[in-house]
């Protein structure tokens, strides 16, 4: 706490350090006469502006950030270039030629290194204080040793800004001669700065949605002060207030590293880079267009305004072309619904994070993710702010998109929802085939899990019971046949025993035989069958009448299986309404249109929804495993149960029937 209190009481100190020098500038200046002309031509303006701009944003990053040296380099900066100013203004103020000399020296040294070494290496650190990989060091390190010559070069002239002034104590005799490394050291500068911008564009394909929001506003910033510094290097007659587009850098700087989620920097960006580029197409096509008029039309045809129109053709149809290109950039393809389409559908094959992943890059969403019973597919770093949308397949919802909302956006825009809305309807379509294809896959196991375990009984049941009962068949069979002509009545009684063992195993073999497939099915066929079992249900365990009614509408030929699972949930319901409801009727009905309809209505008193127990499980499972449906609880007027059954194509109708059992 101490160690944070010391740094933010020196970045408040060096900030008013640079407070206090610009402001006596200013004075001083306002109280000698000068006007605006001299206020420009003498760097109070640009120094001054850029020396608050640099000290102010460089005091707020250290404020926040203490442990990143942008914020200390940005102070040194904004002290380098008030100091000039402070400077000229102290020099005008003592009468000490030598102390004169001094402040001049001081006043032409100050700012250089604010542009040839502060900023340069600040670019080249942002945004957390590193520079990209080691690699980079060489060029920290050309940066640092080489702006000294920037700094000769500022103040190796001499001449003060003021006439009245006499020259710095770094004047160089040769320093006319020497114009060729001056415009070496204006390329060094142009080159630092060219490296930070490259180092930017790396970090900026390597980072993630947070760093490119952060990189986006020194880009931006950065782009612009090149465009407007590069003439005032290389250009003679260029207006000194082109440098004020330079404390833009400061502030975009400031901002992406304390508060980069101000504002929607992407659609800033857009448009600047739009105007940008077609301004240096304008300017391209306007130097091209003056070189090639200039001999083939003579001046009084009207050069400048023939140039003017050939300028003007060409880039009206420029303008759009580029603001779309850059859009992409920026927001992908949310202007071509028809692309981001044909991405997502490139990737369903691949699965559903492969589609998220590309709904995320072609709308250049900061986050994207996929809600599927209560599974999360994501692709992406969280967003502050998310919208979810439903997707619906045949009217039932199957899943939730969420999509993360840009910074600075307060929600979607109507051209990403009208996108999104487009590829909701593919990605349901594949959410819902997931979701068949996975119940598919649960419903195969437990299918191999019922047959397994059916197989298991069988086994255990023919071990444990005809196994050894047969045993005992050939034991007694063998003992008879030892005895027969030796002890007749002891072999009498082996044959009487042998008699019943051989009835036993042929009961437990009808009861292996029954729990495969009901033999009244076979014998008596589907109504027979329960015709047959609701006659044994009329009356109750306590003597009490129960009535029946089991009626059958358009019922074709089933499949075994069917007829199976029909059987076994008919039965099972009518089991629980005599066991468990208070009724004193009860209605099978059998119904096939579409489908195979069961219902099974008692006329019980009402009671409190049904807890599934094993018989309602069972009876669920076997609806399920020939791809059914399956209902049951009470209702106003006693209990129901209903399954349905989708029908084979070739299945046959028969005539139909009603019968009533008391």
């Amino acid at each position: 706490m101490r160690t944070s209190v010391n740094h933010r009481g020196l970045a408040g100190a060096l900030a008013g350090l640079v407070i206090a020098e610009v402001t006596f500038a200013v004075v001083y200046v306002l109280s000698a006469g000068w006007g605006w002309t001299e206020l420009v031509d003498g760097f109070v303006v640009t120094n001054g502006l850029m020396g608050l701009t640099f000290g102010l944003c460089g005091a707020v990053i250290a404020w926040h950030r203490p442990a990143n040296p942008i914020g200390w380099l940005f102070l040194a900066d904004g002290i380098g270039h008030a100091t000039t100013p402070f400077a000229d203004a102290l020099a005008n103020l003592v009468h000490s030629e030598l102390a004169q000399q001094i402040l001049v020296t001081v006043s032409l040294a100050a700012w250089p290194w604010s542009i040839g070494l502060f900023l340069p290496l600040a670019l080249l650190l942002f945004p957390d204080g590193r520079l990209l990989s080691p690699r980079w060091r060489w060029a920290a390190i050309g940066i640092i040793a080489t702006s000294p010559l920037f700094v000769l070069e500022m103040s190796g002239s001499g001449e003060s800004v003021s006439p009245a002034l006499p020259r710095g104590l770094l004047t160089l005799r040769d320093f006319d001669a020497l114009q060729p490394l001056w415009t070496a050291t204006e390329v060094r500068n142009l080159v630092a700065i060219l490296l930070a911008l490259i180092s930017l564009a790396i970090r900026y394909r390597r980072a993630d949605e947070m760093g490119r929001r952060q990189l986006l506003w020194l880009l931006l910033a950065s782009v612009i002060a090149v465009l407007f510094i590069t003439p005032w290097a290389f250009v003679a007659g260029t207006p000194i207030l082109v440098l004020l587009a330079i404390p833009l850098i400061p502030i975009a700087v400031a901002v992406a590293i304390v508060r980069y989620q101000l504002l929607d920097i992407r659609l800033v960006v857009s448009r600047a880079l739009t105007w940008a580029l077609l301004s240096l197409v304008a300017i391209g096509s306007y130097a091209a267009l003056v070189a090639l008029l200039d001999s083939l039309i003579a001046s009084q045809v009207g050069r400048s305004a023939a140039v003017t129109v050939f300028v003007a053709l060409i880039i009206a149809p420029v303008l759009p072309r580029l603001q779309q290109l850059v859009d992409r950039a920026l927001y992908g393809d949310r202007h071509d619904p028809a692309r981001v389409a044909s991405r997502v559908g490139e990737q369903l094959s691949a699965g559903l994070p492969g589609v998220v992943a590309a709904i995320r890059s072609a709308l250049r969403l900061p986050y994207a993710a996929l809600v599927v019973d209560d599974r999360v597919i994501a692709d992406g770093s969280a967003a502050s702010s998310v919208v979810p949308l439903e997707l619906s397949y045949g009217g039932e919802v199957v899943g939730t998109l969420v999509v993360g909302v840009r910074s600075g956006e307060s929600g979607l825009s109507s051209a990403d929802r009208s996108v999104l809305g487009l590829v909701a309807v593919p990605l349901a379509v594949a959410v819902h085939a997931t979701r068949l294809s996975a119940e598919l896959q649960s419903s195969r196991e437990k299918l191999v899990s019922a047959r397994e375990e059916e197989r298991r009984r069988l086994r255990r049941d023919l071990h444990d019971g005809l196994g050894p009962t047969l045993t005992g068949v050939a034991f007694s069979a063998d003992a008879a046949a030892n005895l027969i002509t030796t002890d007749t009545s002891r072999a009498v009684e082996l044959l009487a025993r042998l008699r019943a063992d051989t009835r036993s195993a042929i009961a437990d073999v009808r009861r292996l035989v029954d729990d495969l497939r009901p033999p009244a099915l076979d014998e008596l066929g589907l109504l027979g069958a329960l015709q047959q079992r609701a006659g044994q249900m009329s009356i109750r365990a306590d003597g009490t009448a129960i009535r029946v009614v089991v009626s059958a509408s358009g019922l074709p030929t089933l499949p075994a299986a069917l007829e199976v699972a029909a059987y076994r949930i008919a039965t099972e319901a009518l089991t629980n309404v005599v066991r468990h409801a208070r009724a004193t009727s009860a209605v099978l009905t059998l119904r096939c249109e579409n489908q195979l309809e069961i219902n099974i209505t008692d006329n019980g008193p009402p009671t409190a929804p049904w807890h599934p127990g094993v018989g309602l499980q069972a009876m669920h499972e076997r609806a399920a495993e020939l791809g059914g449906t399956f209902q049951a609880g009470p209702t106003p007027t006693g209990g129901q149960v209903q399954a349905h059954f989708p029908l084979p194509t070739h299945t046959t109708l028969s005539a139909d029937l009603s019968l009533e059992v008391r």
